[in-house]
């Protein structure tokens, strides 16, 4: 396994400021932010290190961009874009499937082969309803995946955390029932997970179990924790807002059992990428917090993996 990090916690980084930290850090790989360029809607959301429309146009850059990551030795394990593919908003979704048809074109001329990604969803139709724009939406998406030999794994982020995504979240592959469904609508070899244990945690869903099951369905990894306040639960309950009980961590911080996720990728012989994505606020208001989330993930990470 190749340890890297997502690469959005590096906002106001260039992208050559960007991969110069992974090699200085020592990390193998980067999950490269490839937003749409303009204004983010929420945090973590519209960072772009590599610019997909400018990839795919101008020769030079595309070029400059595969050079200077093998000039660091740091590998792009994917171009990371994490929209609403479903949103109710038909321009909204619009806009979102377009970005990332040429996140997928620009992934495949760069020489990555993956996109890190949602399913979306529609928040205010039940999962059925959802199924169904599924069936619409995504058999384009992959047929161009497919066309162009890149693979899409799709985070099992529920993207549900305040009353802003009440009451179904706005992505639907967020648990193991919901994968056999999706895949059983696209049976594409394309399609697989990007695997992060912190969802599961909070969502009380066994989160070593799954790895075995989907064994060939993990694309990439992500190490991210998560802190369930048990005193804020007994409080709200699992119907409140997932913000009112749970907090996005470090890994070390939290409470995933890194020894045993990592144990159980070792067993099914993944061998693939896997990246600490940073969420956690106590690392958050100047450039040498969020280094120190960084270095600390890591040096905590090393136990494991190499």
């Amino acid at each position: 396994m190749k340890m890297g990090f997502v690469s959005a916690i590096l906002d106001g980084w260039t992208y050559e400021e960007m991969m110069d930290t992974a090699r200085e850090m020592g990390f193998k790989c980067v999950e490269a932010a490839s937003w749409p360029q303009g204004k983010a809607e929420r945090r973590y959301a519209g960072v772009s290190h590599v610019d997909a429309e400018r990839a795919l146009e101008d020769e030079a850059y595309a070029e400059h961009i595969t050079e200077y990551a093998e000039k660091c030795g740091v590998e792009i394990s994917s171009l990371a874009f994490y929209p609403n593919t479903m949103d109710a908003d038909p321009a909204k979704r619009e806009a979102n499937i377009e970005h990332l048809k040429n996140v997928i074109r620009a992934s495949a001329k760069l020489g990555i082969g993956m996109v890190t990604t949602f399913i979306g969803r529609d928040q205010t139709k039940t999962v059925e309803e959802n199924l169904e724009l599924v069936k619409e939406i995504w058999p384009p998406i992959l047929k161009l995946a497919e066309d162009e030999n890149v693979k899409v794994a799709i985070e099992n982020c529920p993207m549900l955390f305040g009353s802003d995504q009440w009451p179904g979240g706005q992505n639907l592959m967020t648990s193991p029932a919901n994968w056999r469904k999706v895949f059983e609508i696209l049976p594409s070899p394309n399609l697989g997970i990007n695997y992060d244990p912190s969802h599961f945690v909070w969502q009380m869903i066994d989160y070593i179990k799954p790895i075995y099951e989907f064994k060939d369905k993990i694309f990439h990894v992500h190490y991210k924790d998560i802190k369930v306040y048990r005193d804020r639960l007994n409080e709200v309950g699992i119907m409140g807002y997932p913000l009112e009980f749970m907090s996005p961590k470090i890994p070390g911080l939290g409470d995933v059992d890194w020894g045993k996720y990592v144990s159980a990728l070792t067993d099914i012989g993944f061998d693939g990428c896997t990246c600490i994505e940073v969420e956690d606020k106590a690392f958050e208001g100047s450039r040498e917090k969020v280094l120190d989330s960084l270095r600390l993930g890591k040096r905590y990470l090393e136990q494991f993996v190499v």
